[in-house]
């Protein structure tokens, strides 16, 4: 008898567990598809992950790698791309194709230097990361250093601060065996956001579910990080010495990714509304998964309203991971497919 108890109580507890991952990842969600607008056009760059745009210059920065799964399980390749955004052609220009090293962006952050742009980007090797650095001048690129720590475990987003300081964000805190599994499927809050401070990394914010995408509102002095699996973002202040003070999470109903800032400083995020979908097409295993951007007005602590912009089946963009707006254009970034949409937004 006091055996089968245990037997009971085990599969009481693995039913409990597989039905916590399935409702927490949006699996029972009902995908509607919705969009007060149009598509403009497409610009054919493959596993455009992330994206961001100079508000002022009118141009985007697309970071993108040739993706068949994710994780990759060999070498991959990728490339940065500029679009200037005045042309009605929406044509990328290559402007990696001299490197002489592996490249696989991630997540990109850029920051104005007078005439010249500071960029850096996430690179995944098969065997490391580092942040490469580069400089922009006048539509061309040029490499400037590699940046490699034992801090960057499993690094996906970063945004520079000034020259010499930046965040960024580990989605896990183990990248392999029973670690990983509990961060993925039991939302163990794990991951961190590592600042550099010019002279040292430090950790700054512990204990995230998948730290993923990460922005910094200079006006306000806010810093913002999303956690999609607990389909949150949230939400910093940021003191003198970079180390953060937590204000709130912001709830979004959804797994958020990457986050652009528009002009007035609201936040403009990707999205993965069904996390077990995403999952297993970013494997191979599902041709398609839905996408979602939402908008988030951030007035203050407590004080804040979540819009839904676009969701989709998958049908016309699959997993969607970043949505930069530029006057009432929307550029939607994904894991895989092979081109990126613009969108015209209505509102």
């Amino acid at each position: 008898m006091k055996k089968l108890k245990i037997t009971i109580l085990l599969l009481l507890c693995i039913a409990v567990y597989a039905f916590y991952t399935v409702y927490s990842t949006g699996f029972f969600r009902t995908i509607d598809s919705y969009f007060d607008g149009k598509v403009l056009t497409e610009i054919a760059v493959k596993g455009a992950e992330d994206i961001t745009i100079s508000q002022s210059d009118s141009f985007a920065i697309i970071s993108a790698t040739d993706r068949q799964i994710y994780p990759p399980k060999q070498e991959e390749k990728g490339n940065l791309y500029f679009v200037d955004l005045n042309s009605k052609a929406f044509s990328p220009e290559l402007l990696t194709s001299d490197l002489d090293f592996p490249f696989a962006p991630h997540g990109i952050s850029m920051l104005k230097q007078d005439s010249t742009y500071l960029i850096m980007a996430i690179n995944h090797t098969s065997n490391e990361h580092s942040i490469e650095v580069f400089e922009l001048f006048n539509n061309e690129l040029k490499y400037i250093r590699t940046i490699k720590h034992p801090s960057m475990v499993s690094p996906n987003d970063l945004v520079i601060i000034d020259k010499d300081k930046y965040y960024f964000t580990n989605d896990h805190k183990y990248t392999e065996g029973i670690g990983k599994l509990a961060e993925d499927y039991l939302g163990m809050a794990l991951a961190n956001v590592v600042y550099y401070d010019g002279n040292e990394f430090r950790s700054v914010a512990d204990n995230i579910s998948y730290a993923n995408g990460i922005n910094f509102d200079r006006k306000r002095n806010l810093l913002y990080v999303t956690s999609p699996r607990h389909f949150l973002v949230k939400v910093f202040s940021v003191k003198k010495d970079g180390s953060l003070s937590f204000i709130e999470d912001i709830p979004c109903g959804t797994g958020v990714d990457n986050i652009e800032l528009d002009t007035n400083g609201n936040l403009w995020i990707g999205a993965h509304p069904n996390l077990l979908r995403f999952k297993a097409y970013s494997k191979g295993n599902k041709p398609i998964t839905p996408s979602e951007i939402i908008k988030i007005v951030y007035r203050g602590k407590g004080d804040y309203s979540v819009e839904q912009i676009y969701l989709n089946d998958g049908s016309e963009m699959s997993g969607s991971t970043v949505a930069a707006p530029w006057e009432n254009l929307i550029l939607t970034g994904n894991l895989m497919d092979e081109h990126i949409l613009v969108l015209e937004n209505n509102k």
